[in-house]
């Protein structure tokens, strides 16, 4: 994997429409997409929705719309497997009358009851091959009103072996795998078979996927050499777990990608963080999308499981939020502080007050609420006030006042004509900053009062100056 393959890189990502574009998929999905981007290969995005109880439309979408919000753009498909039943069904015939698959009439309940004589005998359950064919052999009588299903002649004997280029070589024997059922009893293709066929069809040179699929990866291969169809090289990638160490889940972690726009954060941070969960460049930590797809050439991937880590995907987004243009800022914040109630009219330039907020932000939600001190009408606390703006303070208020009416409104100015006045009265800085701070904006944590109060605009700050001097 570390020199350009022999023949051109073709790349898929398949994702069953059962639920929401997910984490693991997403890296998948990266990984995949970056490869391909390397070689200057084809990206092709496959649906996988052959699973008609559990596939819907709703999660197609949610899969192509998380696709969309990171970037990942695909150069070929969607394609749905669902929209390719003649194909299957023609290879399956295709494999019937070369004596690859066979017609088995085993019931559900006769293949249970064989799984579990085999249980018993301390053996793997596995279905018998009553219906095999083989050189001899007398089948027995068919079932009279019974469909059958169509089952793949697995090898008896020998192994399955490949070079996984993230865990390296991998052996199943041939005696650990089932004669898989290839078509259900109204013909519909199991996953498998469909997945080998699609494969084959789109010329799929390597298959990145996780490796759940481990156990799959043996079954798709002895299809595939039945069909006599190349084969793919295969990557398996660990899986993220948890803070915690476990599995990630839907009970207590963020899996879902389109969760992390709503929570502030931005496509290019996931995707950096991502990209790290599982796959290194000596030690960058923060890198753009050009350079992944300049270096991602399927080594330097990581064959044990990656753990999520909250702080360092803030830590990445603060990073990509300081370095992001202040108008998509403002576009993202303005929604939830419209929510909040922030009042824009009259009010300073969004994207000039996200400049000034956005440095110790970890998410664009903490930068919308960070900014709403400048779209509310401050309501000081009584106490507060009692506490800060006190007799000793009202003269030098009075006389920043009175300046401010005519002070160049620039941070500079200002700064200058703070010292100033507190030089004049013979205060220090949070003497007369903290009952600023209450006045203008109604708490005491802001960013430097100079650069707040330039923003505000001399008219708002002598307003409100004006209720309480």
């Amino acid at each position: 994997m570390t020199t350009a393959p022999a023949k051109p890189v073709r790349t898929r990502f398949a994702p069953s429409p059962t639920g929401y574009l997910h984490l693991g998929g997403a890296r998948t999905a990266l990984y995949s997409w970056a490869y391909a981007r390397h070689f200057g290969g084809t990206f092709v995005l496959r649906i996988e929705d052959t699973d008609l109880e559990r596939s819907t439309p709703e999660a197609v979408q949610a899969i192509i719309e998380g696709m969309e919000w990171l970037g990942l753009s695909h150069d070929e498909g969607p394609f749905y497997q669902m929209q390719r039943m003649d194909r299957y069904r023609e290879v399956v015939a295709q494999m019937l009358e070369a004596g690859t698959a066979y017609h088995c009439y085993s019931s559900p309940e006769e293949v249970e009851a064989m799984r579990e004589r085999m249980r018993e005998a301390g053996e793997k359950p596995r279905y018998d091959g009553t219906w095999r064919p083989e050189p001899g052999k007398t089948l027995p009588a068919i079932p009279e009103g019974r469909k059958p299903v169509v089952r793949f002649k697995n090898p008896l004997d020998g192994e399955v072996t490949w070079d996984d280029f993230v865990k390296g070589t991998i052996t199943i024997g041939n005696k650990e795998l089932d004669d898989l059922v290839i078509a259900r009893p109204d013909g519909t293709p199991t996953y498998n078979f469909c997945v080998a066929v699609d494969d084959w069809d789109m010329q799929i040179s390597h298959v990145l996927r996780g490796d759940d699929h481990v156990n799959n990866t043996p079954r798709q291969i002895n299809i595939l050499r039945a069909i006599g169809a190349p084969l793919p090289l295969y990557g398996h990638l660990p899986m993220i777990l948890g803070a915690d160490g476990q599995k990630m889940s839907k009970r207590k972690d963020a899996v879902n990608v389109m969760d992390y726009p709503a929570q502030g954060y931005l496509p290019e941070a996931i995707l950096n963080y991502l990209a790290r969960l599982g796959w290194s460049h000596g030690d960058d930590e923060v890198f753009s999308m050009e350079q992944v797809c300049s270096w991602f050439d399927g080594t330097h991937l990581s064959n044990s499981a990656a753990q999520f880590n909250i702080e360092k995907l803030n830590w990445l987004n603060n990073h990509y939020i300081k370095q992001a243009d202040n108008e998509r800022l403002a576009a993202l914040a303005q929604p939830r502080m419209l929510a909040a109630g922030a009042v824009f009219d009259g009010a300073p330039a969004l994207p000039a007050v996200l400049a000034l907020m956005k440095e110790r932000v970890n998410t664009v939600n903490e930068l919308a609420d960070a900014a709403m001190l400048f779209y509310r009408a401050p309501q000081p606390d009584a106490a507060l006030m009692a506490q800060h703006l006190t007799d000793a303070v009202k003269p030098a208020l009075a006389q920043f006042a009175e300046r401010c009416a005519t002070v160049e409104w620039t941070k500079e100015a200002l700064a200058a004509m703070i010292k100033e006045v507190l030089a004049a009265n013979g205060l220090k800085m949070p003497q007369m900053a903290m009952p600023l701070r209450l006045i203008v904006t109604g708490q005491l944590q802001t960013p430097a009062i100079d650069a707040v109060l330039q923003i505000f605009g001399r008219e708002a700050i002598v307003a409100r100056l004006a209720k309480f001097l």
